[in-house]
């Protein structure tokens, strides 16, 4: 059943934003009477499509979600090309990033200065359609970029810096005494990695430089392996 997300609920009826009508009328071609899920507020409902110009539902109940307690997790990461960081976006709302920080790194080969208002937005389109289509109930937050010294100075229970460097831990051991009520920082850098400053920045307000094995990871992959790994580990 196809889910939306909803900004308000005025006595049971329910009206779309221009994008969620075209999706509902011109690409899913449902009809009057179709049921559909409706998500306001972090709550689950019931509906069915009432009309089609324009497009409009009703309520027919409230559902009950059984949720699982997990750390916060929020996802820092550096700028790259458009398809990997509209990739990383998707997937990383697909295994339950709570928010996600667009990161300006000196090796950044992405500098979007001039359109970042304009980059947020289209980022923000695809964090909603990955949560409905991943079946959450909340859409991750997105944030204006930030720089490392922006980012270092952010108040966390845990901040993870993933690293190539040899003497770091690994990441089970970085999280094996967090418990589901933290908050947690991930940062990823660009394809070149971060500068030797970058990183001491980091190492010196706190954060824990960790390894992820003996492998080295497109960076477009290694936020689907620390949130995977989290995945396991806290909702098991």
């Amino acid at each position: 059943m196809q889910r939306y997300f909803i900004t308000s609920i005025d006595n049971k009826k329910v009206s779309f934003s221009k994008e969620d009508s075209h999706h509902i009328k011109d690409v899913m071609r449902m009809n009057i009477g179709q049921k559909i899920e409706l998500v306001s507020k972090s709550q689950l409902y019931l509906g069915e499509i009432t009309c089609l110009l324009p497009v409009e539902a009703r309520i027919i109940s409230e559902e009950l979600v059984s949720s699982v307690e997990k750390p916060s997790i929020t996802l820092a990461q550096s700028l790259v090309q458009m398809q990997k960081m509209e990739f990383i976006l998707q997937k990383s709302t697909e295994l339950g990033v709570d928010k996600i920080i667009p990161l300006l790194a000196n090796r950044a080969v992405v500098k979007i200065e001039a359109k970042e208002d304009k980059k947020i937005a289209r980022w923000q389109t695809i964090l909603k359609e990955a949560s409905e289509q991943s079946k959450r109930l909340t859409i991750p937050e997105i944030s204006k970029c930030m720089t490392i010294q922006e980012l270092s100075k952010l108040d966390y229970d845990l901040k993870i810096l993933c690293t190539v460097n040899e003497v770091s831990k690994r990441l089970n051991s970085v999280l094996q005494n967090i418990n589901n009520h933290a908050k947690i920082l991930i940062v990823i850098g660009p394809e070149g990695g971060f500068t030797p400053l970058e990183e001491e920045i980091l190492i010196k307000e706190g954060f824990i430089s960790t390894s992820l094995g003996e492998l080295v990871l497109r960076t477009e992959t290694v936020a689907l392996y620390v949130m995977s790994v989290i995945e396991y580990l806290f909702l098991r």
